[in-house]
């Protein structure tokens, strides 16, 4: 089961090489290490080794706030390893997902999440009955006298809260976008998004079109992703999106690119369901001799 460590440091005057030494001693055979902070949760190379671990690894670190500062983004974070077949692991934590032990105590973390989360809503529900009988109308005065200074503030807060939202989820897409457009399709571009996704986090194209165009309004994308994508020939879209899924994981191997199309339900050039990977070496060898391969190595897999 090969184990694949991160560690994370938040500044430049403090340094990875006593988490990293530890993983070592723990056994990763791969060791990433990133300066980003924990609240960022799109953080670049923590994305890269979710896209990059796979069915049976172990993702390792030396305490669970080096993954995420909050329950929330703990637990979404295992959920996407557990969508890939993968485990995580924390060396001071009680927690190792491939173990009864620790999926016990990830459930009890989720509880504990859903309890809080359940208190919350009745305390702010008693505390709107407690005004209304008190003769105090919520809401805010502003708004109700539609002032132009108070719906200006309000619409700010919402696109903060949504680009907020997006920061959670944009390691699933924002490297996809980033890499395929304006060379595919949006509709292509969302299959390979959504193929190692759990069905409640996929996209659809629209939501992803406005996703897109928020982060290339703020210059967290170029704008030239919003481009027309360009005319391809039909016989040559297998080949892009073969390309495209190799590219996200230059070590994927040909059986787990067989896996990710069917998971997409893309058909085979004949027609069928049903991939292999002598299908997908072919497919391949066209992306490299139509120049989509950015590895030498592509077709060693």
């Amino acid at each position: 089961m090969p184990l694949i460590g991160y560690a994370r440091i938040s500044t430049e005057d403090q340094t990875a090489l006593p988490q990293s030494q530890a993983l070592k001693s723990a056994g990763c055979f791969e060791i990433y290490e990133e300066q980003a902070s924990g609240g960022n949760r799109a953080r670049q190379v923590l994305a890269r080794v979710l896209e990059r671990i796979g069915k049976g690894d172990t993702l390792v670190v030396v305490r669970i706030d080096r993954l995420a500062r909050s329950l929330s983004h703990l637990l979404e974070l295992i959920e996407r390893l557990e969508a890939k077949g993968a485990f995580f692991r924390s060396l001071t934590d009680p927690i190792d997902t491939s173990s009864p032990q620790g999926k016990f105590t990830l459930q009890v973390l989720g509880a504990a999440a859903e309890f809080e989360r359940a208190l919350i809503r009745e305390r702010t529900k008693a505390g709107l009955a407690s005004a209304r009988t008190k003769g105090r109308v919520g809401g805010n005065p502003g708004l109700r006298a539609r002032d132009p200074a108070a719906l200006r503030k309000v619409r700010l807060a919402r696109q903060d809260g949504y680009m907020e939202r997006l920061s959670e989820t944009a390691q699933d897409w924002v490297p996809h976008v980033r890499r395929l457009r304006p060379d595919l399709a949006w509709e292509d571009v969302v299959r390979i998004i959504n193929g190692p996704l759990p069905e409640a986090r996929r996209w659809t194209q629209s939501r992803l079109l406005r996703a897109v165009k928020a982060y290339v309004r703020d210059g967290f994308l170029p704008a030239e992703v919003l481009a027309r994508a360009g005319r391809r020939e039909t016989a040559d879209r297998l080949p892009a999106i073969v390309a495209a899924i190799k590219g996200a994981d230059p070590n994927i191997t040909l059986q787990a690119i067989c896996d990710r199309l069917e998971s997409m339900r893309e058909r085979t050039p004949r027609g069928r369901a049903k991939w292999q990977p002598s299908s997908v070496k072919m497919l391949l060898e066209r992306a490299e001799q139509l120049a989509l391969l950015e590895n030498d190595n592509a077709m060693s897999k």
